[in-house]
């Protein structure tokens, strides 16, 4: 081969090699284009009207807040009064001169414990009242009835059988949450078809191996619909708990700030309590798509 036929050829591939790369590039322009479509129209959709819906929130609230007779402070004031607890929510100055971050983060140390409890008991005694006639028709009325106890009418009780405010806020959490978890993983054992129980028949499991190879994935969607009622339920009880047993949560700074008279204070708290709450359901939801494939119940 010449030089001359070389150097052409070699042009030749360059040419080609410069389409195939603008070819790839118009083929990959659509899709990033596209997917920034899908971006912003998710944040169209999701982001923005609750972002909306607050800012007019806070529009009324200041309105309604500006005048000299108003009881409670506006937006305004509540950054000036309380600008360190939302500036800084992990800052620890000593035992009880902490971050609100942190008294959550204390919280949900109880909240765990309490709801983690109610969770392992309430699918266990759910699968029992589900599976069994007698067992529903003996418990279930008694669940009914415990169930509509106000979570604090147990704190007195509490009290008295632990002589600790720790071990006592645990229990008002467990006591309150473990009812829907009950009740919803029953409903879904009761609901679990009759082909699968047949399969469970002709593979000759035993109770146990039913329980966890077909009850419990079964049942799923149901039991995490339970779970993400209880877990609401247990953050309501421990704010409520932690007023009158004291410590160094974000239910006693609650308590606290109102009899110091920093309204400003309790504001904000509320705002970490809400986000904080809101959270959770969405993990517990996450968790449920994650392990249902999705076919949990929202």
């Amino acid at each position: 081969m010449t030089a001359t036929a070389r150097k052409a050829n070699t042009e030749a591939m360059a040419t080609s090699v410069n389409r195939i790369g603008t070819v790839v590039l118009m083929a990959h322009r659509p899709a990033r284009r596209l997917d920034t479509q899908r971006i912003l129209a998710a944040i169209c959709r999701h982001v923005l009207p609750p972002l909306a819906v607050l800012i007019g929130l806070l529009a009324i609230w200041q309105i309604a807040c500006s005048s000299p007779g108003a009881t409670l402070p506006p937006p305004s004031q509540v950054w000036i009064d309380s600008y360190d607890l939302i500036a800084f929510p992990f800052f620890n100055y000593g035992s009880q001169d902490i971050g609100l971050a942190w008294r959550v983060l204390i919280s949900l140390q109880r909240v765990a414990i309490g709801f983690g409890l109610a969770a392992i008991v309430g699918v266990f005694l759910g699968a029992v009242v589900g599976q069994s006639v007698w067992a529903m028709r003996g418990l279930d009325p008694i669940f009914q009835i415990l169930r509509t106890v106000p979570p604090l009418a147990w704190l007195p009780l509490s009290l008295a059988a632990f002589q600790n405010s720790n071990p006592s806020a645990i229990f008002v959490i467990f006591i309150t949450s473990i009812w829907p978890v009950i009740i919803n993983t029953a409903v879904g054992v009761r609901n679990i078809p009759d082909d699968y129980r047949n399969i469970a028949r002709v593979l000759r499991l035993n109770p146990l191996e039913f329980f966890i190879r077909i009850m419990v994935p079964a049942a799923a969607p149901y039991i995490f619909t339970g779970l993400r009622i209880g877990i609401g339920l247990s953050w309501l009880a421990i704010v409520a708990a932690e007023m009158l047993t004291g410590g160094v949560g974000i239910g006693f700074f609650i308590w606290d700030a109102w009899n110091s008279s920093r309204l400003s204070d309790i504001i904000v708290a509320l705002a970490y309590i809400g986000v904080t709450g809101f959270v959770l359901d969405k993990l517990v939801a996450l968790l449920g798509n994650v392990i249902t494939r999705g076919t949990a119940k929202n």
